[in-house]
């Protein structure tokens, strides 16, 4: 039975919302009763976990129910077993004018609780990607899509409970967009920029806590968190500010330093504009990829990916056979490439400052001397984040499409104009998006990037970069973090910068490894779904996911979060994950950082022919 509770959410003091965001953040909620509750109205339904907190809905499914509630869009999943679902929004929200998108309810979460002889008695809590959103403050859909999130039920199948949140706002999965972050007159939405950037989290954990102790009439052994993206600087926010609240957390390419490696996914765009006047075609983009791969991959070229490209210095301008037929390169050679996807000159300059990096000028040294890819950004060309690796898909920043929503809206907000947005994905009332980005320069990009930089107390910290990880530490807690060398949204680089970072400011790399472990898994390109490749192989085409050596959270190798729990609850620190293709063709050692697999023979397609070294 599905119950919708819509009582009036009572205004937390500011007393208690000051306590909330302090003191407070250890609350454990220990008054609630060891009794167990029932999935209904009677039971989770009624309780009364604090006076800014108020369950929206409470949904019991029987093993092989349809997973849905009364608005829920079709297909719908079927639940693996029986489980119990409730929804609570946590104010207070931002109350504002009607149907202004910075007008909230607060914070949505979804707690997913398999039936009590089928609960491993541990909590396994997800983030989001992207802006987050979705319907988790909606009684009448369910999560992000507002149908059954498979992820969820397959980690409820294998006896988690499990929690989701819409990290302070809603929208749909195509109206998700930056809109949330600007009140009507023009100002950064400070209150749901909190909720979105750190206090979500924490509200999530505790109340995540809450409701599996009341369900079960005990609380849980172990808690986790797992998040992709923005899960992954969501991960970190929880390890930097709020260390006490799990025992393990995985965070898959997080997104440290926002307002940087955000501008820098516009950055693309711009070199095009400024030096070309025009786009390069997708197809140019996927022949320079490929020749990359060619030049690079050895014998494991046929692959579609690299094992190792942030070793890889191809250089287009210096090659005859990317070069149009006649076209002088930069080493004066003559190309001698007749097809249509030949490179003239000044496109393959674009490329490489594209492979390189945003820098203040618009310059990229030769790959040959700094190709960019080494986690230390280089002052001496004004450089301020890495480029895509060589083999990845150029095509997600660059090409013939607009550039990535998240980088047109940001920009938008931290410049106070909503106009500058891609059009169609910004609303505001001083304006609504208007492909303003077209107009900006390199130094105007630069400044955006300064900008948001000195505004990170209106952004409430969002870009997470803090390498003080000693409340994690001394708590026994355990960090995995992983980035796909393919990631063709976030650049790997920035984990490797942070990591090192730790490292410098935490004692060293032994003892960093401690508590901190970083992977970086070859093809992986950016989906936290990992069903999707965005490498570009020898022939040009995008590479089938299914050949990539990836994690596989949907199976029961789960290889990632398994280490995680293995090195938390069983003391096994983990050196190497090997992971494998689904199509079984493949299989590779993924290394703790900064070990590399190192081919020693036979068999090239083989995890046990390499070494981590």
């Amino acid at each position: 039975m599905n119950f919708n509770l819509n009582r009036p959410a009572l205004r937390i003091s500011s007393l208690l919302w000051l306590c909330l965001l302090t003191a407070c953040a250890n609350t454990t909620y220990d008054n609630f009763s060891t009794a167990p509750q029932a999935c209904d109205i009677q039971g989770v339904g009624h309780l009364q976990i604090d006076n800014q907190t108020k369950i929206i809905a409470v949904q019991s499914f029987k093993t092989g129910d349809e997973v849905r509630l009364s608005n829920s869009p079709a297909p719908h999943l079927k639940a693996p077993v029986d489980v119990c679902m409730v929804k609570l929004i946590v104010g207070p929200g931002n109350p504002g004018p009607a149907n202004a998108p910075s007008t909230t309810q607060g914070i949505g979460i979804e707690v997913w609780m398999p039936s009590r002889d089928q609960w491993n008695q541990v909590i396994r809590s997800y983030g989001s990607g992207g802006w987050a959103g979705g319907y988790y403050a909606d009684p009448t859909r369910i999560g992000q899509t507002g149908g059954a999130n498979e992820m969820f039920l397959g980690a409820v199948q294998k006896g988690y409970a499990v929690s989701g949140s819409d990290h302070g706002h809603g929208g749909t999965v195509s109206g998700r967009n930056a809109s949330f972050g600007m009140n009507p007159d023009g100002s950064i939405n400070t209150v749901v920029w909190q909720d979105f950037a750190e206090r979500s989290m924490l509200e999530q954990a505790l109340k995540t806590k809450a409701i599996v102790k009341a369900y079960y009439g005990k609380a849980h052994q172990k808690a986790y968190f797992d998040g992709f993206s923005t899960g992954g600087r969501q991960a970190y926010k929880l390890a930097q500010k709020y260390p006490d609240q799990y025992d393990g957390i995985l965070a898959g390419a997080p997104a440290f330093n926002w307002t940087k490696f955000i501008t820098a996914e516009l950055y693309p765009q711009i070199v095009m504009q400024q030096d070309l006047g025009r786009t390069i075609p997708n197809a140019k983009l996927h022949a320079a990829s490929a020749l990359a791969m060619r030049s690079c991959g050895g014998a494991q070229a046929s692959w579609g990916f690299l094992l190792d490209p942030l070793s890889c210095t191809y250089n287009p301008a210096r090659d005859s056979a990317a070069l149009c037929s006649g076209e002088t390169g930069s080493n004066g050679i003559v190309g001698t490439n007749t097809s249509a996807t030949c490179l003239q000159h000044n496109e393959a300059i674009a490329i490489n400052k594209i492979w390189y990096g945003m820098t203040r000028d618009g310059v990229a040294p030769d790959p040959s001397v700094d190709n960019g890819k080494n986690g230390q950004l280089n002052s001496s060309v004004g450089q301020i984040w890495w480029g895509q690796t060589r083999g990845t898909d150029l095509t997600a920043l660059s090409g013939e499409q607009a550039p990535f929503p998240i980088a047109s809206q940001l920009t938008a907000l931290t410049l106070g104009n909503p106009r500058i947005a891609q059009k169609g994905m910004f609303t505001n009332a001083t304006g609504n998006a208007e492909d303003g980005w077209k107009n900006l320069k390199y130094a105007d990009l630069v400044s955006v990037a300064e900008k948001g930089l000195a505004m990170q107390q209106t952004y409430s910290n969002i870009n997470t970069d803090s390498v003080d990880l000693r409340g994690l530490r001394d708590r026994g807690a355990k960090v995995i973090s992983y980035h796909g060398l393919s990631d063709q949204l976030i650049m790997p680089q920035g984990s490797l910068n942070y990591f090192d970072r730790l490292v410098e400011n935490m004692g060293g790399l032994e003892k960093v490894q401690s508590f901190n472990r970083l992977f970086l898994i070859p093809g992986m390109g950016h989906a936290g779904s990992f069903n999707q490749s965005a490498s570009i192989g020898v022939n040009g085409t995008v590479t089938q996911f299914s050949a990539v050596p990836l994690p596989q959270p949907a199976t029961g190798r789960d290889e990632m979060f398994n280490a995680l729990r293995a090195w938390v609850e069983k003391g096994v620190v983990p050196e190497r994950i090997d992971l494998t293709s689904a199509s079984g063709a493949l299989s590779l050692p993924i290394c703790v950082h900064p070990k590399k697999a190192v081919f020693k023979g036979p068999n090239v397609n083989a995890a046990s022919s390499y070494a981590c070294q």
